[in-house]
């Protein structure tokens, strides 16, 4: 009688959650996921990206102007989509290269728990270590399905086959509904170095070089580079919609396009600034979003991602097993038949970094806490003695190598006085800052100790301390220390002190000259 009571019980909430969305069944979850491509898409307005697969998507379903992740580093960017919850509430998984907590789910092993096949192909939850308890590996998304290779256009590319590998996992299930997550590899660099001229691409396509950037040739052919792995991986996106669509899978089908942060270059990935934190979203679902090509503004963070999927699924945050859930749902927005804002208590997010890549002493990190509300950008940077992008003697190792890099580094070694881009990328910053994101996008013009603005400025640091508080932060309750002392997963513990007596650890993702030989007063 019991079981007959829970089965109706159950019965009830499925009929309760899906009759708004005229569904009888959940929906299949396809989430795709870019590496480093910032809100670049010609959805967005872009003039030298072509993205049709996302654009589509966009005008089928919804394009989202304001969403950010709350970490701009692959792995904690990663960790925050998968569970949830804002980075300081992940113990070690607010750093990058560290072993996962195992106390923290996934939301696809929730799925996993109720139901749904589960599986990914390329980059998950990388870099670091996901183990179980036996040290053996822990299958945070699933089984992977990666051994599908192509050749690449590119030798820079993966080899990966994403969409053949996709189709492989469709063909591996039967009549269960599933959730795969497309990690491809792509913008993240290296690139080869001028294909995007090779494809018929002109430096005079770009209207404009953000202004954190020097606006020479090797910047904007090196932009056009990172334009041709954003390119590529729409290219996979297109064979995965038309599989779906000849599987008859597409109409309930949830299918979701991202980035983990903003694009490869100085000033963006690795920080916190407007364009390291906001990413592209596009999510459409013919049978469950009854209102298509809309764009909405309300701010959105890839913690929302996991919410939204639990609902859909008709699974409780007490159910779940999961940590309470910080995200929020984005079930409401897709229930509405309007653009702009939806929700008005949607006009703040937090971000937020502790330790991302090695390169200053003790293996210390460049703490920061930031609120984006009513366009408006808050950040307070905890250690302003610290290099925002380690240490100038290890090699600037928070910022990738790239021609971009090169030309800053070069432009300061060679010209002193000409440092404007040197300062904004890689010198030392001020205890706080705040940009006006409607006229400053770039975030270049700090507003902290203008006048006019402290009450603004005031404004947004009670009322991010307060949520930080309510969040459990323990940065702000003196106990930051903690967060810097997870242990790498690889062998760079003690980078710092190794590099000074002389020891030759691979940094491959910097170029050699990276590295500053001379002592740098800032």
């Amino acid at each position: 009688m019991k079981y007959k009571i829970l089965i109706f019980a159950i019965s009830i909430l499925f009929i309760s959650l899906f009759s708004d969305f005229n569904i009888s069944e959940r929906p299949n979850i396809l989430f795709i996921i870019a590496d480093d491509a910032g809100a670049d898409m010609s959805a967005y307005g872009n003039s030298w990206i072509n993205s049709p697969a996302f654009d589509a998507v966009a005008k089928e379903g919804i394009l989202f102007e304001k969403a950010y992740t709350p970490n701009a580093k692959c792995a904690p960017s990663r960790a925050c989509l998968m569970t949830g919850r804002n980075p300081w509430q992940l113990d070690a998984g607010v750093n990058h290269n560290i072993y996962f907590p195992p106390n923290f789910k996934s939301y696809h092993e929730v799925l996993r728990a109720s139901g749904y096949k589960i599986g990914y192909t390329g980059k998950g939850y990388s870099p670091g270590l996901a183990l179980n308890e036996d040290g053996t590996n822990r299958e945070i998304l699933g089984k992977s399905f990666s051994d599908i290779k192509l050749t690449p256009p590119s030798i820079n590319f993966s080899r990966n086959d994403y969409a053949s590998n996709f189709e492989r996992f469709l063909n591996s299930n039967e009549n269960s509904p599933w959730c795969f997550w497309v990690g491809f590899f792509e913008p993240h660099r290296s690139y080869e170095h001028g294909i995007g001229l090779k494809n018929g691409k002109t430096k005079s396509l770009i209207n404009r070089v953000p202004s954190y950037l020097p606006d020479v040739d090797s910047v904007r052919n090196d932009l056009l580079d990172y334009a041709i792995g954003i390119e590529y991986t729409d290219s996979h996106i297109k064979k995965m919609l038309d599989i779906l669509r000849e599987k008859g899978q597409l109409d309930n089908t949830l299918v979701i396009i991202t980035s983990d942060h903003g694009m490869p270059f100085p000033r963006v990935k690795g920080n916190q600034y407007n364009h390291s934190n906001k990413v592209p979203l596009a999510i459409m679902w013919k049978n469950g979003i009854p209102q298509k090509n809309r764009r909405i503004s309300d701010y959105v963070s890839l913690i929302d991602i996991a919410p939204t999927i639990l609902e859909l699924a008709g699974i409780t945050n007490q159910t779940s097993g999961m940590f309470p859930l910080t995200g929020k749902s984005l079930v409401p927005i897709f229930k509405s038949s309007k653009s702009g804002q939806i929700e008005t208590e949607r006009n703040y997010l937090l971000v937020g970094q502790e330790r991302h890549d090695i390169g200053r002493p003790k293996d210390v990190g460049y703490p920061i806490r930031g609120i984006h509300k009513n366009n408006f950008l808050y950040l307070k940077n905890y250690e302003p003695s610290r290099w925002p992008a380690c240490n100038p003697e290890t090699g600037y190792l928070n910022c990738d190598g790239s021609p971009t890099k090169t030309f800053i580094l070069n432009q300061r070694r060679n010209n002193k006085k000409n440092n404007y881009h040197w300062n904004l990328c890689f010198g030392k910053r001020p205890e706080e800052e705040l940009y006006n994101i409607e006229t400053d996008p770039d975030c270049v013009f700090n507003l902290a100790q203008n006048p006019h603005y402290q009450m603004i400025k005031k404004n947004m640091m009670n009322e991010m301390e307060m949520k930080l508080l309510q969040e459990g932060d323990l940065r702000q309750k003196g106990y930051g220390y903690i967060y810097e002392s997870y242990p790498l997963s690889n062998d760079t513990n003690g980078y710092y002190e190794r590099f000074m007596k002389g020891e030759k650890i691979p940094t491959n993702w910097i170029n050699e000259s990276d590295f500053e030989k001379e002592k740098i007063q800032n």
